[in-house]
């Protein structure tokens, strides 16, 4: 059941559930050398980005305006880096960023000149990775995600110049070392004598190392290693493993009905408010998820499909309940929309002492803002 009495729905950011994430990634850095990038794709509440700052090193992007939020919200290194960039905005996110990372050695021509004097980078796709869905897969056949051969950028690094640094971004919620270390030993044994040109490699997120179990001292020897035997400085792009296990989404039930099975239907939506658990048919997670009595929750969309998952208590639910969704940051709130006009969960952040703030608060005149 939920801890919080503000009105429902809302994302609760508790920095006590926060700071342990944070304080891996700062011993990382000090045991390793690795600095930490905050993605902003996955998490980009800005509430807490001067919190966040104490223990990483500056944000990445997937677009113009990520590029800006990072440069104005979070202080910091500032990478913009981007499946494509167009004419018009090419030259914003050279004022907001530190760094720029091409997509292709086409867009890096088209903007060399443009970027000239930048520190300037370039993703390479060294084709194989992580991950178990098709649809997130950067390696998957045919993917436009970064360069793949190694003549053709060898080629261009003689005709261009001014590259100094290449991102590697390969692995999806990786869990296991032994995978991290065998896809970076296939990227040294593919692409080591490019790595070795330049002054720093980003080896991008979904590397899970801020989970309890993992192996973080040889984590940081790995990484420390790479960084040595090619003189390069390690990025690291972090966003689920910044902020797992943080935030929760508080509902209320709504009303209860069985057809078949207990119903419990909330304030809330899947499709607006999680829509990785439609899009990837994720279960939601409820804690302690333990009693007698199942249920499953619903999502008040008239999206059939609406369920955050089927869950156990210790009592039957009831109109008024409030309930705790858990894993709400990552790819969550980025993500949320105004499907079915369904109100907009309010933003809040719990403090270390334990005290409640509401930081941001949604209404109709944002929902007719987003569109006309």
């Amino acid at each position: 059941m939920s801890q919080s009495r503000l009105p429902t729905p809302h994302y609760l950011i508790d920095k006590s559930r926060l700071l342990p994430n944070l304080e891996k990634m700062a011993w990382l850095r000090q045991a390793s050398g690795a600095k930490s990038l905050l993605a902003l794709k996955c998490f980009a509440a800005w509430s807490v980005f001067d919190f966040m700052a104490q223990y990483m090193d500056g944000t990445t992007s997937s677009s113009l305006y990520e590029v800006r939020l990072g440069q104005e919200k979070f202080p910091g290194e500032t990478h913009a880096y981007s499946v494509a960039w167009a004419d018009h905005e090419i030259g914003e996110v050279l004022g907001y960023s530190d760094k720029i990372i091409f997509n292709t050695l086409g867009q890096l021509r088209r903007f060399e000149d443009a970027s000239r004097g930048k520190v300037r980078g370039l993703r390479v796709n060294p084709g194989v990775s992580s991950s178990s869905f098709d649809l997130a897969d950067p390696a998957r056949p045919f993917s436009r995600l970064g360069e793949h051969d190694p003549a053709a950028i060898e080629r261009a690094l003689g005709e261009i110049g001014g590259i100094s640094g290449f991102m590697f971004h390969n692995n999806c919620e990786n869990a296991s070392l032994e995978r991290f270390s065998a896809m970076l030993d296939h990227i040294e044994q593919r692409f080591g004598h490019l790595i070795r040109r330049m002054d720093w490699i980003s080896l991008g997120g979904g590397i899970s190392f801020t989970l309890p179990d993992y192996p973080l001292a040889a984590f940081a020897e790995r990484l420390k290693r790479f960084a040595g035997e090619h003189g390069v400085q390690v990025y690291l792009e972090p966003g689920e493993a910044a902020v797992h296990d943080s935030t929760t989404l508080e509902v209320t039930v709504l009303d209860t009905l069985n057809n078949g099975k207990d119903l419990a239907i909330v304030d809330s939506s899947i499709e607006a408010h999680m829509l990785d658990l439609l899009v990837y048919r994720y279960p939601g997670r409820i804690q302690p998820n333990t009693g007698a009595h199942q249920w499953m929750v619903c999502g008040k969309s008239c999206l059939a499909g609406d369920i955050f998952g089927e869950f156990r208590f210790e009592r039957p639910l009831q109109v008024g309940d409030r309930l705790s969704i858990e894993d709400a940051a990552a790819y969550t709130m980025v993500k949320k929309n105004w499907f079915n006009g369904v109100k907009m969960p309010s933003i809040a952040v719990r403090e270390l002492d334990g005290s409640v703030r509401l930081v941001r608060e949604f209404g109709y005149a944002d929902f007719a803002a987003a569109l006309s």
